[in-house]
């Protein structure tokens, strides 16, 4: 056990081992599949409140007053420092809500655990990227069905539910409340798949982390430019920041999880990760207005925590 436990690093939550190689990959399917990729408790579950998590309460709060949030509106939010190792933010963060588009990069990850299967001939080609492009960066409803669709027949033809079933074979402590029941319908009202926010910061430690195979592919697929909602157009964050992200927006959500990477006036990297989302009761008769509005107060609680970081940071 002592051997097991020195491979991980307990930091955050339900990350997975390095995989250094097949026999790491192995290990790591063992470890998922039997829960212990949990590691220490959060600060969710520590009953901590950071100060960082108490501004970002405050300033929800106050778009609710002002109606920029409404009544029928549930909200999670999550910070994660890798420089420092400590959750900052964790609000309804064990809550699944709706992933809408932010299930993209769990479907590709989905694909690149076959890939890597003992035995697979699944092979990660020019085509499939493209496809896998067009998932993430242009959100393509059918490149994702697609890839889920190939997914699929490797893994038992079970249709989009081979796409959890993957994910929790080999990373189970990662994707705890992640729910995959439905290819995107053909008018994009994708409501029935879900994640929590906790695991969209799980999972986004693992991959910056080297955690997972095809991490530095991940990487480079969410840091393709797109209309992020984590640092464009948000005030006082400068051009040279880096995100890696993935968008969701239907009628009825809007949200947001990427790994945001800045460096202190040392040039030193000082990465975290943002997760907010925005989950409606109902579909919204004024999408174009709701989604524009809602993309602007995900885009100010970003800002607050940049703010935030900067000022621990040093940030350049």
């Amino acid at each position: 056990m002592n051997a097991l436990h020195s491979s991980i690093d307990s930091r955050e939550p339900g990350h997975a081992p390095i995989l250094h190689s097949r026999r790491d990959f192995l290990l790591t399917t063992a470890l998922a599949t039997g829960g212990l990729l949990l590691g220490a408790p959060g600060l969710a579950d520590a009953g901590q409140t950071s100060s960082l998590e108490r501004q970002v309460e405050s300033l929800v709060k106050r778009m609710r007053a002002q109606g920029r949030i409404r009544a029928d509106e549930k909200t999670s939010w999550s910070v994660y420092d890798f420089t420092s190792g400590d959750k900052l933010v964790s609000i309804n963060e064990e809550i699944p809500r709706q992933a809408a588009s932010m299930i993209k990069p769990f479907v590709a990850q989905a694909f690149f655990y076959t890939a890597k299967a003992k035995g697979s001939r699944l092979r990660y080609t020019s085509s499939i990227r493209d496809t896998m492009e067009r998932m993430i960066r242009r959100s393509s409803n059918s490149a994702t069905n697609e890839i889920m669709q190939i997914v699929s027949r490797y893994n038992g033809n079970t249709g989009p539910r081979a796409t959890e079933a993957v994910l929790k074979r080999y990373a189970g402590g990662i994707f705890v409340q992640t729910s995959i029941v439905e290819y995107i319908p053909s008018n994009g009202r994708t409501y029935r798949n879900k994640a929590s926010a906790r695991d969209y910061s799980r999972f986004l430690y693992a991959v910056w982390n080297k955690r997972t195979p095809y991490a530095r592919e991940m990487l480079e697929l969410m840091a393709l430019p797109n209309n992020d909602r984590i640092t464009r157009g948000v005030n006082n964050i400068p051009s040279h920041v880096k995100v890696y992200d993935k968008t969701g927006s239907t009628a009825r959500l809007c949200g947001n999880m990427g790994v945001i990477e800045c460096k202190d006036r040392r040039g030193r990297p000082r990465p975290y990760t943002f997760i907010g989302i925005i989950e409606k009761g109902k579909r919204t008769g004024a999408y174009s207005t709701w989604i524009t509005e809602r993309s602007d107060s995900i885009r100010e609680v970003s800002g607050l925590v940049y703010r935030y970081m900067r000022d621990h940071h040093r940030l350049a």
